[in-house]
């Protein structure tokens, strides 16, 4: 990841929200360049900002997660999303990928599970978190 990679962080909950920012700063190469609370402040953000990845919380209202990644991939294919999640149930992450997600963590995940999501995806590949690898 040589350039810096702007990332859009969409969680309903703010201390989260505040917990991977911090973390992310240390990763150096990665910005956190927008915050939403909730699925339709994300694709409003995703719209005018167009983040190279989205950082998405699955379980938001009114929009959840599902819905916020079909919008924004409808309205701009070249985004990468990375669904997060406290579920790790397959069902999440298969219908998550199904409509374009390129990872998903669960939100247990690792500081260095996190960064190495991060990098596959912003190089084009896919990152199924490691925890939920063994439910598919």
């Amino acid at each position: 990841m040589e350039k810096q990679l702007t990332v859009l962080l969409a969680d309903d909950n703010k201390m989260f929200r505040q917990s991977v920012q911090v973390l992310l700063a240390t990763f150096g190469a990665v910005r956190i360049c927008w915050e939403a609370c909730n699925g339709e402040e994300a694709i409003a953000l995703a719209a005018e900002h167009s983040p190279d990845i989205v950082l998405l919380d699955i379980n938001m209202s009114p929009v959840n997660g599902f819905e916020a990644t079909r919008k924004i991939l409808r309205q701009n294919p070249a985004i990468k999303i990375i669904g997060f999640s406290m579920h790790t149930g397959a069902s999440y992450c298969q219908n998550l990928m199904r409509l374009g997600a390129r990872g998903y963590l669960s939100k247990d995940s690792s500081p260095a599970e996190i960064r190495m999501a991060i990098t596959e995806v912003a190089s084009g590949g896919k990152y199924i978190s490691k925890n939920i690898q063994g439910n598919l």
